[in-house]
């Protein structure tokens, strides 16, 4: 009874956090999925197309500054709430948008609200893998992929409903998610002094993180489009990149802490830099959709784990035992905002770059990502400092 009371709290900040992840991931890949259609209702090629995703990942990038500082005067928890409501409101605008005007506008917001949750979700997540002694952030990872499979079947069944009809009653679930317990800190440092943070070392993590958000968001942002323009695969199916890959990663993720327990992340993530750089090349010389999909799923699992552990290596470097709990978490708030950076400098490479280097072929846009996912094969050194179970403290 009493390791319940013990327990009960810390398993409710954990389930918090990962609904925020559930939630963004949800209604990011409901919207990426629909891009053909988008395309197809305001009429945009390829470099418009990566030209408002430049747009959106910039004002993620200003959300996440945003969120920093926030939190450092309030609470991750106060910055998650008002990112999701942001997000709830740039989505419905976008969505009933009657003019293209109104549409970017919509996107606009949404674009800020995307930087709000991602940085203050992964604040609540390190938090919570601190209070838990142990790596958890592939599970939280977990619960966003979780979110992207749902938006992905959703949209595979409503692939003949018009994109706001299809999409509006997903907003639901941001504003259900409000009522989540998040976690919350009483302020034990202040909030003006000055933080000391090795941001060299914390630089090579983030390397990391700019090869995996290149890979994701050029599979999930394009991965529809190459297959209904490069592969003619049906209309209907082109979700199809997006759905195995994501099952992919979902999978991989669900065992992602138990095979750091067990082998460790340097050899984990040298692991997965192989694996995706011969996944990505199966889809740029995919001869046709269905061989692809192969590459997309094969994908999907070999990235999983790097933008969770990569979380998880910046905030153990970020949370030092010396300091008080207070300053420890102040500390590992702001290294997991800025570190957060590096997942737009990614998006960046994969959804833009890749579009406008593919704007003729996509085969070419996908081949930029194939090359330098070999990166994290010599910087899955710097993961050392992730401790396996066996070396830290249960405390559940």
């Amino acid at each position: 009874m009493t390791l319940r009371a013990e327990t009960s709290p810390l398993l409710r900040g954990r389930l918090a956090a990962g609904t925020a992840f559930f939630v963004q991931g949800l209604l990011f890949i409901s919207l990426t999925t629909r891009l053909p259609q988008i395309q197809e209702r305001w009429d945009l090629d390829e470099l418009a197309v990566s030209g408002l995703l430049l747009m959106v990942v910039l004002l993620a990038g200003v959300g996440s500054v945003v969120a920093e500082v926030v939190a450092a005067r309030t609470s991750s928890a106060v910055v998650v709430r008002v990112g999701l409501v942001a997000a709830t409101l740039g989505l419905g605008l976008l969505l009933l948008a009657p003019t293209f005007a109104v549409f970017v506008a919509g996107l606009a917001v949404y674009g800020l609200a995307l930087g709000l949750v991602d940085a203050s979700s992964n604040m609540q997540a390190v938090t919570v893998e601190h209070l838990y002694r142990r790596p958890i952030l592939p599970s939280f990872h977990a619960f966003w992929t979780a979110g992207g499979v749902l938006g992905t079947v959703v949209t595979l069944a409503t692939v003949a409903v018009d994109l706001g009809p299809g999409l509006l009653p997903l907003l639901f679930f941001p504003l259900a998610a409000l009522a989540a317990p998040f976690v919350r800190r009483d302020r034990l440092a202040r909030v003006d002094a000055a933080i000391d943070v090795p941001w060299r070392r914390i630089a090579l993590l983030g390397l990391a993180m700019v090869l995996f958000y290149m890979v994701d968001t050029a599979a999930t942002t394009w991965g529809p489009v190459y297959l209904k323009g490069a592969l003619d695969a049906p209309s209907g199916l082109t979700a199809l990149a997006t759905l195995p890959y994501l099952v992919a990663t979902l999978l991989a993720r669900a065992v992602g802490d138990g095979l750091v327990d067990r082998h460790g992340a340097v050899w984990l993530l040298r692991v997965s830099g192989v694996v995706a750089a011969a996944s990505l090349a199966v889809i740029v010389f995919a001869p046709t959709w269905f061989v692809a999909v192969i590459g997309f799923t094969l994908l999907g699992g070999a990235v999983a784990t790097i933008a969770p552990l990569s979380f998880s290596a910046a905030g153990a470097i970020a949370g030092g035992e010396d300091d008080s709990a207070g300053e420890r978490i102040d500390r590992t708030d702001q290294v997991v905002a800025r570190f957060n950076q590096f997942n737009y400098v990614g998006a960046l490479l994969g959804a833009v770059l890749t579009g406008a280097v593919g704007a003729d072929d996509l085969r070419i846009g996908f081949a930029v990502p194939m090359v330098l996912i070999l990166g994290i094969v010599p910087l899955a050194s710097q993961f050392a400092i992730i401790r396996r179970r066996g070396a830290a403290v249960e405390t559940h």
